[in-house]
């Protein structure tokens, strides 16, 4: 009997220059609808900001659930996102249109750019057997938890001044941290003023009930209340962690990766016991590892 399965969905700060290769074999369509949608091609300008970065890695998930389908058959048992992966995990589990689903992943996309414009700051990652103790004084810098991925990382996020406070606290202690490439600090009560706005666009879309669970980040449980867990999920901490382990506990032992690079196999396997099977969608260059 094969073990139970998991598709999950990268999120921003997965992506890597040649993602567009997954779309162009698995759904060029997808392609062109999300430059209509942007204004503009997301793959061309994914580098420039949030606004477009969002919807390409979005468009790279969905490919890679073709893939996965074209290759598989079986149908998962349960589907997880990290952060903008929700969104895709929500489509591939019949919850909302592919087209509904790229149109919010753009708003959102819009929306964070225009809230990191008004208040700056950023993001840092911070790995260690300890950083989750480093995390739970995040407040004596100014910053938040902004996801709990693994069991020895953590990301905070907040003004530029902590953020730099804090990296040099954490290489003191002997942890490694890091900035984000992200320009914004994400999962953080700064990005309140653009709830309101993300939550109509939501009230205009349609979601059913999905094939299959879909886990949220923000309760590490499947999504009920669809609409006001993602808005939320704009200035919560992603609980990663605690949805690997859910899933895991639930008999899940295959995770299967669709989208652009493996950054979320890594945290699996960082998190879950050793008999677990980790599989990516993305074979291109930048995507395998």
């Amino acid at each position: 009997m094969s073990p139970a399965c998991a598709v999950i969905f990268p999120g921003q700060g997965s992506q890597h220059r040649n993602m567009r290769t997954l779309v162009d074999d698995y759904r060029p369509d997808l392609a062109e609808s999300a430059t209509e949608v942007v204004g503009d091609d997301p793959f061309a300008r994914a580098g420039e900001s949030t606004r477009f970065l969002q919807p390409a890695v979005f468009c790279a998930s969905l490919a890679g659930w073709e893939r996965y389908q074209s290759m598989d058959g079986a149908a998962p048992s349960f589907f997880a996102g990290h952060s903008l992966g929700e969104f895709a995990a929500l489509v591939a589990a019949g919850s909302v249109d592919e087209l509904d689903g790229l149109r919010l992943v753009a708003t959102r996309g819009e929306l964070m750019e225009r809230a990191a414009e008004q208040t700056g700051g950023g993001m840092l990652a911070v790995v260690g057997d300890d950083a989750h103790d480093f995390g739970a004084g995040a407040g004596k810098f100014g910053l938040e938890l902004a996801g709990d991925n693994s069991s020895d990382q953590i990301v905070l996020s907040g003004p530029t001044d902590g953020l730099k406070a804090a990296q040099d606290a954490a290489a003191e202690r002997g942890l490694d941290a890091r900035r984000l490439r992200i320009a914004g600090a994400f999962h953080h009560r700064s990005l309140k003023s653009v709830v309101p706005t993300f939550e109509a666009a939501l009230d205009e879309v349609d979601f059913r009930p999905p094939a299959r669970p879909v886990f949220s980040g923000v309760t590490a449980r499947p999504f009920d209340q669809v609409r006001a867990l993602l808005a939320e999920g704009l200035r919560s901490a992603v609980l990663w962690r605690q949805v690997a382990r859910e899933l895991y506990g639930r008999g899940v032992r295959r995770f299967v990766e669709a989208g652009p690079g493996h950054v979320l196999l890594g945290l699996m396997r960082r998190t879950l016991p050793a008999d677990i099977e980790l599989e990516t969608m993305d074979e291109s260059e930048g995507g395998r590892g």
